[in-house]
């Protein structure tokens, strides 16, 4: 009989590491160095390490001192250059140690993936709701606003680095949203076909739809719903580069009547459609925009219609990570369930289905991390070294993530509240669609 973890499909493997071989040789230490038992610096790690659960994580100092994890093994030891960088560690450490390590003042012996998921759990059961470090870290998240001109500057933060960079690790689809593995031997390009599928079957795709797609990335999903279902599609994105590379894209499939690439806001949508979608926008939106774009969808899609919204989310409201907030994603806010029905409760929108996939998505992030990792030197050449550990980071802090639960990926299934046009059962999202057989 074969489990669950024989025959799993796995990224490309990484290449060997002068980390991976510290770890296999990594020999405990005594929980604190005796000339350090007393020292400003052991307090101020062993302080650190309890506001986070005590963690099973080593400190190796720029002196020779070693803080290890009392009774039990570490899973990776925290080298510090200098007593500031220890200070700015401690002081604020939700944003100082992206920063700290992408500057290569901190570097990492062992796991990152292990010690990050170890803090999130950590810092997840040591947490009080009202802490003074909660406080403060509310205090400090200076957020930019997703107005219409500051969801422009977000988005091109992020998304107008680069398609070269991005084409690098992202698959041959350039789908940059969580993948579907519906077998365990998928591969990375199989899965984001199967999820594009997956969306296709949730809202009923049927030849001759028109269907409005709300933040459309470089286009794989408009292109693979046009092809394989006939429809037409209307998709919007205010990423230049992005938006510029789809149209190209439709060019070259000869589908550019069938596929309209738009760059424009998801506000500025009109029209009518028998379908709309986002998949990975509304992490972008912010939950103070959220009854505005439900405002946005109820007017552009027809009573007989079907909606899917596909996002990154949370079990509980909660501000995103500073870290990736300043250096990866300004603006981004990941919503709870709560936070999303202002979208369908105001709208009077009938919630039909809702699909948790966080594990797919920790899945993904193994293979993009696995493919970044394989591409780091043409990385270096594009940016510089301190971006290549930046986005190690955010690769490897997404999975964990994930893996966790620190963060969900929900989908909802959702029709104006008096369509009745709606699924009876669940049964047709597994089964081949009429046009793809």
């Amino acid at each position: 009989m074969q489990t669950a973890n024989e025959g799993r499909s796995s990224p490309p493997p990484l290449p060997p590491s002068d980390e991976a071989l510290r770890e296999a040789s990594y020999e405990p230490q005594p929980a604190v160095a005796d000339d350090a038992r007393y020292s400003m610096e052991t307090r101020l790690i062993r302080t650190l390490l309890h506001a986070f659960g005590n963690p099973p994580i080593a400190f190796s100092l720029w002196n020779g001192d070693k803080i290890a994890p009392l009774g039990t093994a570490p899973v990776a030891t925290l080298k510090i250059s200098d007593r500031r960088t220890l200070l700015r560690l401690c002081t604020d450490p939700d944003l100082q140690f992206g920063e700290l390590y992408s500057a290569g003042r901190i570097d990492v012996d062992g796991s990152i993936l292990r010690m990050i998921e170890e803090l999130y759990v950590g810092a997840g059961e040591a947490a009080q709701p009202m802490s003074f470090r909660r406080r403060l870290a509310a205090w400090r998240h200076k957020r930019t606003r997703n107005t219409l001109l500051g969801s422009r500057e977000n988005i091109h933060h992020h998304y107008d680095i680069g398609n070269e960079f991005y084409s690098l690790w992202l698959g041959e689809t350039m789908a940059y949203t969580c993948a579907y593995f519906p077998t365990p031997t998928a591969t990375l390009d199989q899965a984001q076909i199967a999820k594009m599928d997956h969306v296709a079957r949730k809202v009923r795709l049927n030849r001759g739809d028109r269907v409005v797609e709300a933040g459309c990335g470089w286009g794989a999903l408009a292109l693979h719903m046009a092809r394989r279902y006939g429809v037409k599609v209307r998709a919007f994105n205010i990423s230049h580069e992005q938006i510029a590379y789809a149209r190209e894209r439709a060019k070259a499939a000869g589908l550019s009547n069938e596929v309209e690439f738009v760059e424009d806001d998801y506000r500025n949508i009109s029209g009518h459609y028998d379908k709309f979608v986002s998949v990975g926008m509304l992490e972008h939106v912010g939950a103070e925009n959220f009854p505005e774009l439900g405002r946005v969808i109820k007017g552009c899609l027809k009573d007989s219609g079907l909606g899917l919204i596909h996002t990154i989310g949370r079990n509980r409201a909660k501000l995103m990570h500073r870290w990736i907030d300043r250096r990866i994603f300004p603006g981004a806010h990941p919503p709870s369930l709560k936070e999303m029905m202002d979208i369908f409760e105001n709208s009077n929108f009938s919630v039909l289905d809702v699909e948790n996939l966080r594990l797919h998505y920790a899945k993904t992030f193994e293979w993009w991390h696995a493919l970044y990792e394989r591409s780091t030197d043409k990385v270096a050449k594009m940016f510089d070294d301190r971006f290549v550990r930046m986005w190690r980071l955010y690769l490897l802090g997404s999975q964990a993530a994930f893996s966790v639960g620190e963060l969900q990926l929900f989908q909802a299934v959702f029709a104006p509240g008096r369509n009745n046009q709606i699924p009876w059962t669940r049964a047709d999202i597994y089964q081949p669609s009429i046009y793809q057989r």
